[in-house]
């Protein structure tokens, strides 16, 4: 329920049409979830049906017309009761991509450790693409904090594996 969360979240701050939605969710949460387009109004239209958003179509011009999502009464109470479910839920992570660290060792440390240059390449990138989301008010800035935290911790630890692999070359 947290990408329903997140979708109720904004909509409570303010009501917006699906590419606002997906802009916030694209320009400023990316680092932070993982839900895509067509997911998003999956989900708009599955509340929808719930009674939790209303949805009214505007247009501009000649522009196609535009569905505008509005948060209900219904919608308010789920997005409290969802978001009282997620502070108060530990959930732990899961690092699908160490699996391989599992079976390193039945390669030659002298072709893991290019691979794992790969690797900490590709994670500085996301650090640094994380750390250029743009500041939020409040408590929402909290999530971007606690990706960049992770990924840093993740930087470190990555570090001192590939210091262990070089130990094996020497």
């Amino acid at each position: 329920m947290e990408r329903e969360l997140l979708l109720l979240g904004f909509l409570r701050r303010e009501q917006a049409h699906g590419y606002r939605l997906n802009e916030f969710i694209e320009r400023e949460m990316t680092a932070c979830t993982d839900i895509k387009k067509p997911t998003a109004y999956f989900l708009l239209d599955k509340m929808a049906q719930q009674g939790w958003i209303t949805t009214r179509e505007t247009r501009e011009g000649n522009r196609p017309p535009r569905r505008v999502y509005r948060l209900t009464a219904k919608g308010e109470a789920q997005y409290q009761k969802l978001l009282r479910e997620n502070l108060g839920s530990f959930i732990a992570a899961k690092f699908p991509g160490d699996v391989g660290l599992a079976y390193a060792d039945d390669l030659d440390p002298h072709e893991v450790l290019p691979l794992l240059a790969q690797r900490r390449k590709a994670l500085v990138a996301q650090l640094e693409e994380t750390r250029q989301v743009p500041e939020h008010a409040g408590t929402l800035q909290l999530l971007v904090d606690h990706q960049v935290l992770h990924l840093k911790a993740e930087l470190d630890w990555l570090d001192e594996v590939i210091a262990k692999f070089k130990k094996k070359t020497r």
